[in-house]
């Protein structure tokens, strides 16, 4: 069993760059039933969106996140943590570094959609003070050709 982190000083969280979507994708295909595809991940550098890598000292990929910024709201696209380091806090450090983005970048609030059946994450951003403020009916793809509606949340900058 690996340690657990929080020497952060110890930790690295840099730019995401075209070098690290073999191991993204990997990570994401790990946690997500439905993941982003290494072409969503490439478009969205492409486009100059914020993304961001958090590996440990030895270069392993520990999570990441990805945000759009349009006029004065942040939506955050993408956040995952590698299934090896959950449960230890990185995930809150990444919305934090994500939030403190976005405020750097003079963004009022924070949006993001959430599975109802992803309880962990739904939690966490509650916990944070994620706020629910509609429903996408059928917004994400589910099991056995179905959809699943997505939680869309907001948080104040």
């Amino acid at each position: 069993m690996k340690q657990q982190v929080w020497d952060l000083a110890r930790l690295v969280y840099e730019p995401m760059q075209e070098a690290d979507l073999d191991e993204v994708v990997a990570v994401e295909r790990a946690v997500y039933p439905h993941p982003w595809t290494r072409a969503n991940f490439a478009d969205s550098l492409s486009q100059g969106y914020q993304a961001w890598v958090l590996r440990a000292q030895d270069r392993e990929l520990l999570g990441y996140f990805l945000i759009m910024a349009i006029v004065d709201e942040a939506h955050l696209l993408n956040v995952a943590v590698s299934a090896p380091w959950q449960g230890k806090g990185l995930g809150r450090f990444l919305l934090n570094q994500s939030v403190a983005l976005a405020r750097g970048l003079g963004m009022e609030s924070m949006l993001l959609e959430v599975r109802p059946s992803n309880v962990r994450a739904l939690q966490i951003y509650q916990r944070y003070g994620f706020n629910e403020i509609g429903r996408r009916k059928g917004y994400y793809p589910a099991a056995n050709q179905t959809r699943e509606d997505a939680i869309v949340m907001r948080y104040s900058l």
